[in-house]
């Protein structure tokens, strides 16, 4: 594929905006770390929720789709379609608590929750294994997906793609500090919605495909198309539907989908105006993110069953292209290059535009936490805010680096998908629950994290053998995981001591003022349902309509208005 002049001036113009916007701002993130890490605590709600969704769409997020709608169909994307659920409970029970915290990391959160030399190790230690390693294998996988589109679209190695894509993300990312991730964000978000959609218009219309009506009809995307499993395949809805929506979406901490909130998603909720300027950046974010962003990457993916129906179609297309990049979330970027000039700049644009969004996200998000939570926290208390900024500029640097070797192992999307959800398993109710349980202390959350890790360890270790232990489908690791973890943490709570009242005292009085912790939470309860069903009716209600079932997409749509109406006929008790 040959990128024209007018594709490489759209690249360009968007990198230098990048950079200019990384440097206008320098000065003024600069300041101090507050300014650095959260833009002074004085975004609005719009610029916030479009940063979480730029942040969310990364470079291997189409191609993870795609490879999902291949490998199972169109149903399959429940494994990620879940976490509405998990998002919703954020919006209406935690952002708002989020913001009252008025803290600067969310791991800030365990020395305002609990008391002692436990919660002050829990934070330092988990701002280095999230804030560094966790974060470096996240981006990594961003990586890997950028090694694949730098391959596919522009003829370039490994080296030459991350090379060109990291160099210009870590410098703004070092200048602008969060503020200048946020305004990219927001350009970057546009671009790339625009280009997913435009590219999915134009591809199928290709001769090959001949239009929506002729791919629907298609013998093999039919077998893709439906949006639940087959409820007679046990094999099917119990792993791709059943688990996801039962077990996965309030057990499995993962990154921009935790329990309770946390991570970048807090962070652009601490960096808010308000408690409801946070509360509405975060409804948002999760509108955009479930209901109408996917639908381009799925279209796209069912097209590509007509043009590449299987990886040796793909590996005759790219043999250059090494064995263990062959996978089904290779299809994305192999669709891309039969666009025609212009096109093809703006839609290379806006994956550049998603792999710079996401890693610059997890690069000022990681640098907080080493800064914050265990230079300032545990190495130099009194460093000066010139030195905290300049340290966290060469944190982001190193990581960026580590995230780009790191790249070079992995082999597909999903393999790093499901590592971080089997990580992860079993944590998510205890996030849910310390803002409202008092018998939650430190050591659950040491019990939670060590025990996940270690299941997750051992079945990643038997997975990769030549003659595993045992065979045990990625479902069922999952389930055991959740079930062992949380029976430990539970354990450790009901038999070890609970905070001091005194802490439990003052983090209910800054958090709740006068009211009770269940104030108006049947209200919330209410909104939670509302506002999934309602996520859920467009994005059903959307794909009905591109399948050219009307009535039930009329149907759809018309149950989310009256969600909608709903929530705003309740606003003020919901948000109270």
């Amino acid at each position: 594929m040959q990128l024209q002049f007018i594709d490489w001036i759209v690249i360009c113009s968007f990198f230098l905006i990048s950079l200019l916007i990384g440097i206008l701002v320098a000065r003024t993130s600069g300041k101090n770390t507050k300014n650095f890490f959260l833009s002074g605590k004085n975004m609005p709600w719009w610029l916030l929720g479009v940063s979480m969704v730029a942040t969310t769409f990364a470079a291997d997020t189409p191609g993870l789709v795609a490879g999902i709608v291949r490998n199972d169909g169109v149903f399959g994307n429940w494994v990620w379609w879940s976490m509405l659920l998990t998002g919703m409970l954020t919006v209406f029970f935690y952002a708002k608590l989020w913001r009252k915290s008025n803290i600067t990391t969310d791991l800030e959160f365990y020395e305002l929750r609990y008391s002692g030399k436990s919660a002050a190790f829990l934070r330092g230690f988990r701002a280095i294994y999230l804030g560094v390693f966790f974060n470096i294998v996240i981006m990594a996988n961003v990586c890997l997906a950028g090694i694949k589109i730098g391959h596919v679209m522009f003829g370039f190695s490994a080296t030459e793609s991350l090379l060109v894509a990291c160099s210009i993300t870590v410098f703004y990312s070092m200048l602008g500090g969060l503020k200048g991730v946020i305004i990219t964000d927001f350009i970057q978000f546009i671009i790339a919605l625009l280009g997913s959609i435009w590219a999915a218009i134009y591809l199928v219309d290709l001769p090959q495909i001949g239009g929506l009506q002729e791919l629907i009809s298609a013998p093999a995307v039919q077998e893709k198309m439906a949006l639940f499993p087959d409820f007679s395949k046990p094999e099917l809805f119990i792993p791709l539907f059943i688990i996801p929506l039962t077990v996965q979406w309030w057990s499995v901490w993962y990154p921009g989908s935790e329990p309770g909130g946390g991570g970048y998603i807090a962070q652009r909720m601490l960096a808010a105006k308000n408690e409801n300027q946070a509360t509405w950046a975060t409804l948002f974010f999760n509108i955009a993110h479930y209901a109408i962003r996917p639908w381009p990457w799925i279209i796209i993916g069912l097209a590509s069953l007509i043009i590449f129906p299987d990886l040796a179609s793909l590996k005759t297309a790219f043999p250059e292209l090494d064995d263990s990049f062959i996978k089904h979330d290779l299809s994305y970027p192999a669709m891309l290059t039969y666009l025609p000039a212009g096109l093809l700049g703006l839609v290379a644009t806006s994956l550049i535009a998603a792999f710079m969004s996401t890693i610059s996200t997890h690069l000022n998000w990681g640098s907080s936490y080493v800064i914050n939570d265990f230079y300032t926290r545990f190495i130099n208390p009194k460093a000066s805010e010139r030195k905290k900024v300049l340290l966290g500029r060469l944190s982001t640097l190193l990581m960026m680096i580590c995230a780009a070797l790191l790249s070079f192992v992995l082999e597909e999307a999903k393999d790093a998908f499901n590592l971080m959800l089997q990580i992860g398993a079993g944590t998510g109710l205890l996030f849910i629950l310390r803002w409202f349980w008092h018998r939650i202390n430190p050591y659950s959350e040491i019990t939670a994290m060590l025990v996940s890790f270690i299941i997750a360890v051992l079945f990643f270790i038997n997975d990769k053998l030549e003659t595993p232990w045992f065979e045990l489908a990625q479902h069922w690791q999952l389930l055991i995981g959740v079930i062992i973890t949380t029976i430990a943490w539970v354990l450790v709570s009901l038999l070890s001591s609970p905070t001091q009242a005194k802490t439990l005292k003052s983090f209910d009085k800054l958090i709740y003022g006068d009211k009770n912790k269940f104030h108006h939470f049947g209200y919330k309860i209410m909104a939670f349902f509302a506002g999934t069903i309602g996520v859920y009716s467009i994005l059903f209600g959307t794909g009905y309509i591109l399948y050219q079932e009307y009535l039930y997409g009329s149907i759809a749509f018309i149950l989310a208005l009256g969600c909608i109406l709903l929530i705003v006929s309740q606003w003020k008790k919901i948000n109270s």
